[in-house]
């Protein structure tokens, strides 16, 4: 492969609306997005379209911009103190840092699962049912619906339904994990971002969760951060390999790894630094 080219990022997608057409739900654009935290910058004019119903995965070193990226969707980084940005993130052509965006509607409509993972010190039920019941979005039958909805989505309703006014801390690694999935889903939003949600789990949980997000894929935009490269291979549509707050290279999963456009992205993949 050649000397390193300069960055390459994503062009249009199926996911680009004609003109005067609203996006498909679901859909997120960075338009030459910036971000920084007092006098660091951790993202460089940033170019992207995230399309709706598939997995994106964010791969790069760390330090590297990959959770910066995924928090500026949910407006996650206005806690941090000293973080600014320039440039325009869009989720279904609404501007996120618009006035006229409540964070916390956004959030509904973008869930976040962590690394670790988050259950409260309550019931496995109310873990499930604390965001419609602070939303306001189902009583009574229906919250009961709400829940076991969520759970069946995180496919975890089998292994719960009897437990379900127990702890949440009672369930294993792998069970709180996709009870904090489930969580997300119980308040329907259109794209859930995951930042590294297999990294303290062992390998069965690992296919669990893996194997959930092809389901998920059907009704929900996912972007996922992980360190895992032969994850990233698996369970993505689409990979960005970000270096220095960049995009060097965004492209379908399977070219990207077998074909890499970029000397610095065939650097990574093959081990030979990050």
């Amino acid at each position: 492969m050649g000397s390193p080219s300069g960055p390459t990022t994503a062009g249009p997608t199926s996911a680009n609306a004609p003109d005067g057409a609203a996006p498909a739900l679901g859909t997120v654009q960075f338009e030459g997005f910036s971000a920084w935290f007092g006098k660091i910058t951790a993202l460089h004019e940033i170019d992207l379209t995230i399309a709706p119903q598939s997995v994106t995965a964010l791969i790069g070193p760390s330090g590297c911009g990959k959770s910066t990226l995924l928090r500026s969707m949910n407006r996650l980084n206005d806690r941090v103190p000293g973080a600014a940005h320039r440039g325009r993130l869009l989720l279904d052509g609404d501007d996120v840092f618009a006035r006229t965006m409540d964070p916390s509607v956004l959030r509904q409509r973008v869930g976040m699962v962590f690394q670790r993972s988050t259950p409260f010190p309550r019931t496995v039920f109310d873990n499930v049912a604390y965001g419609p019941r602070l939303n306001g979005l189902a009583r009574g039958t229906t919250l009961d619906h709400v829940v076991e909805t969520a759970l069946r989505r995180a496919a975890l309703w089998e292994e719960v339904r009897d437990r379900l006014r127990e702890s949440a801390l009672t369930l294993s690694g792998g069970q709180q994990q996709r009870l904090c999935i489930a969580r997300a889903l119980a308040n329907e939003p259109e794209v859930l971002l995951l930042d590294e949600p297999t990294s303290a789990l062992d390998p069965s949980a690992t296919q669990r969760i893996e194997e959930l997000l092809y389901e998920l894929r059907r009704d929900l935009t996912i972007v996922l951060v992980t360190h895992n490269l032969h994850q990233a291979a698996r369970v993505s549509d689409r990979t960005v390999f970000l270096f220095d707050g960049r995009i060097v290279e965004s492209n379908q999963t399977r070219a990207l790894f077998t074909a890499p456009r970029d000397a610095r992205t065939e650097a990574f993949i093959t081990g030979r630094f990050g």
